[in-house]
């Protein structure tokens, strides 16, 4: 989950490096460091605890100078957040310096078999260990061969010691002008400029230098000079990574304006709707073509269930998209957290469609239930928002969510994109399954053609009143969101957004759960969210409808102090709730999208009238990349 730059090339290295770091600042703010190569002491290394601009200061009175170099932002996992357990972390010499993502499974193992060699750690990191095996693979090669061997195939016999989640850079001032980096499991990616190379963790750490990336894959190892970049595996094979162009603007990585990225990012989601939708829906002849995914027609008559895996908020979209699979393609659906799914020993077949769910791609338990699934028969989909991540290489296809770089930790665009990707997949599972007729699928298509108009509209009715509701509540010590049916993973979603970013303990719940235990809580001091939304068109939602303002009065006449969620129109539920927000009329399977953004501006301006830092919420990273 941490955030690694590095640089080598023409330009001056640390204004590179702490520009990157700055963009990934999501994945981790608790220190940070920088070491360059090349000046005239050879390695030179800043490290300061707390947020980046601790470090900018730092290098400010005390600049660095070199040629190339590595910086890291960390997420604490081994050793809590200080300046000596900030990256990066050097051998016993000081000849060479490493950055690290992951976890490290048998750094105590190999802790306990470097001090018996000699080596002394500083640290309580997992990754001090790895500078200081590299260095031990170089004393055992002057030993035992009579050579010093380049840092790379150091690196290279280091890693293959090593068990558990890693991406790393190294540099070393024995083997200068040179920068090395291996991947197996978090994300890692090499950036090719002009007569210039970087390393990162992802692309908004170098999108504004260039867009031709390779990302590299589990097992690869890439080292980067001034002449170029070679590519080999970790048995020192060489291979070949070509780039890929990134149609990421660097602009989209901006604030524009906005106080804070999450509500520029809250406010992009009519275009990252659009944008995922576009090519996707009914062509001319009105038929859904997802030839991305690689499954076939023949394949979704044949499957028995969808399996759908996910985490956080993408595991919100997974429950939305079992309504749906269920409602239109009359196929039986089953939403794990993904970080539970593998230890159940799950019944997995090759007649069930495997789905995964996943903004980075890179997620650790995510991976893990993909693995299960695929070793279990299944095939496997992908939505993903990152072309080329780890997910959607082990996926025989992925619908990509063109959401562009989501920022923010707490994910808003991401996670309306992945609804609106589910919405495609579902349509495509209905026209293979013949359980909706050309005609509903062609006029469930144009409907969705209409929705970001429909989100823009929402954006501007809502804000003004979120955010007077935010001054009303912003004390609140407890929430509880309620909803019914399909709206009920979006009561999930508002109660998670609230505590991620305002630390307001939430919780969301079915609206029919309420006589079973939530009613205990009701009083005069609680505010209870209640998405009210109905599809007029729709008996089944209006009958949930009438069923949820069953529920509201229930918690009105214990006291509670409802916030209602309703369309346009609805007069009625005005007249039991203390609060109502409107979002326009919409079909029963697209109001998610659109009541999700009152809920999303709700917890924003809550987060903000209470001082949070909301695009950096503590003890949370954007990328979870180990378990």
């Amino acid at each position: 989950m941490c955030g690694i730059v590095g640089y080598i090339g023409t330009k001056p290295v640390v204004p590179v490096i702490l520009n990157g770091l700055k963009r990934l600042e999501y994945r981790g703010y608790d220190s940070a460091g920088i070491a360059l190569g090349g000046g005239e002491s050879g390695l030179s290394i800043r490290r300061a605890s707390g947020k980046l601009r601790n470090l900018e200061a730092l290098l400010a009175d005390d600049p660095l100078r070199g040629d190339y170099g590595i910086g890291h932002t960390r997420w604490a996992t081994h050793g809590r957040p200080s300046e000596t357990n900030a990256h990066p972390h050097r051998d016993c010499s000081g000849s060479l310096v490493v950055v690290h993502n992951g976890i490290i499974e048998n750094y105590r193992a190999l802790k306990e078999e470097l001090s018996a060699q000699g080596h002394v750690f500083l640290t309580e990191t997992d990754t001090e260990i790895i500078a200081h095996l590299i260095e031990e693979e170089n004393t055992v090669a002057r030993c035992n061969e009579d050579i010093d061997i380049p840092l790379e195939e150091a690196v290279r016999r280091a890693v293959l010691k090593l068990t558990g989640a890693f991406a790393i850079g190294v540099i070393s001032h024995e083997d200068p002008g040179k920068l090395v980096a291996a991947r197996s499991g978090p994300p890692a990616i090499v950036g090719f400029g002009d007569n210039e190379y970087f390393l990162a963790s992802d692309v908004p750490g170098i999108l504004h230098y260039t867009r031709e990336i390779v990302f590299l894959q589990d097992g690869d190892l890439a080292v980067l000079t001034k002449s170029g970049v070679r590519f080999s595996n970790f048995e020192g094979k060489p291979i070949v990574r070509s780039p890929q162009h990134i149609s990421w603007d660097p602009a989209q990585a901006e604030k524009n304006g906005y106080a804070h990225f999450m509500l520029k990012e809250i406010y992009e989601q009519p275009r990252a709707v659009r944008d995922t939708l576009a090519g996707r829906l009914c062509n001319a002849s009105g038929v859904i073509e997802l030839p991305e995914i690689n499954v076939s027609p023949e394949t979704f008559q044949s499957a028995q269930r969808v399996l759908i895996a996910s985490c956080g908020t993408s595991w919100h979209a997974g429950l939305a998209a079992k309504f749906l699979l269920e409602r239109m393609a009359r196929i039986p659906v089953e939403v794990d957290y993904a970080s539970e799914f593998r230890y159940r020993d799950p019944l997995v077949s090759g007649s069930d469609i495997g789905l995964l769910i996943s903004q980075s791609g890179e997620t650790a338990d995510t991976l893990a239930a993909q693995a299960e699934m695929i070793a279990k028969g299944s095939q496997t989909v992908a939505i993903c928002n990152v072309v080329g991540a780890a997910l959607t290489r082990k996926a025989v296809g992925t619908i990509t969510t063109n959401a562009g770089p989501e920022i923010g930790v707490a994910s808003t665009k991401a996670f309306t994109a992945q609804l609106a990707a589910l919405l495609a997949f579902s349509l495509y599972a209905a026209q293979s399954r013949g359980t909706m007729t050309p005609e509903e699928i062609q006029a469930l298509s144009q409907d969705l053609l209409k929705l970001p108009a429909l989100m823009e509209t929402a954006l501007r009715s809502c804000q003004p009143v979120c955010e007077s509701l935010a001054e009303i509540f912003a004390n609140a010590s407890d929430f509880l969101f309620l909803g019914r049916g399909i709206h009920y993973p979006i009561a999930l979603e508002g109660a998670l957004k609230l505590k991620e970013i305002s630390y307001v303990h939430a919780e969301g719940y079915p609206a029919g759960e309420m006589k079973h235990g939530p009613n205990a809580l009701v009083d005069e001091t609680l505010p209870v969210v209640c998405v009210a939304t109905k599809d007029i068109h729709d008996p089944t939602s209006v009958l949930k409808y009438e069923k949820t303002l069953s529920n509201i009065q229930e918690v009105t006449a214990r006291g509670g102090r409802v916030i209602a969620i309703a369309v346009e129109g609805d007069n009625e539920i005005a007249k039991l709730v203390e609060h109502t927000i409107y979002v326009p009329q919409a079909r029963e399977v697209l109001l998610p999208l659109i009541e999700v953004i009152p809920l999303q501006l709700l917890a924003y301006h809550i987060a903000v009238k209470r001082g949070c830092d909301v695009d950096q919420p503590r003890n949370l990273a954007k990328s979870v990349t180990v378990e």
